[in-house]
């Protein structure tokens, strides 16, 4: 099996209940703690390509950073992926990656689509 990584904030229950799931299903994954180490603008795009999303599905619109921001329904992509770059809070998570594919733990139960292969 190739690999797996998880974006994970340990403060949120879904992350922890999907990295439960993963440890359940005998996947030891590499845990990123994307808001100690943020994600820069390139891998942010790398991953919208391998969740099939577009920014406006992946970013936080109920974080403060988003209303400060002045970020909407209408700002363009590259702009959406430079604010979760710089504020990595506005990224939701968590997100599990494995070779080309990816998926957002929300429910955690998808992360087993990943697994299945």
């Amino acid at each position: 099996m190739a690999s797996v990584t998880i974006f994970h904030n340990p403060r949120c229950s879904k992350s922890r209940s999907t990295l439960a799931l993963l440890r359940e299903n005998g996947v030891e994954p590499e845990v990123v703690l994307y808001l100690d180490t943020p994600v820069g603008a390139e891998e942010i795009s790398d991953l919208l390509i391998k969740l099939d999303m577009r920014a406006a599905e992946l970013v936080r619109r109920g974080e403060q950073e988003y209303k400060s921001l002045g970020l909407d329904k209408n700002t363009p992509e590259q702009v959406l992926i430079e604010a979760m770059a710089s504020h990595p809070r506005l990224i939701e998570r968590p997100i599990v990656v494995r070779g080309s594919r990816a998926v957002l733990g929300r429910p955690p139960e998808n992360v087993l689509a990943l697994l299945d292969d």
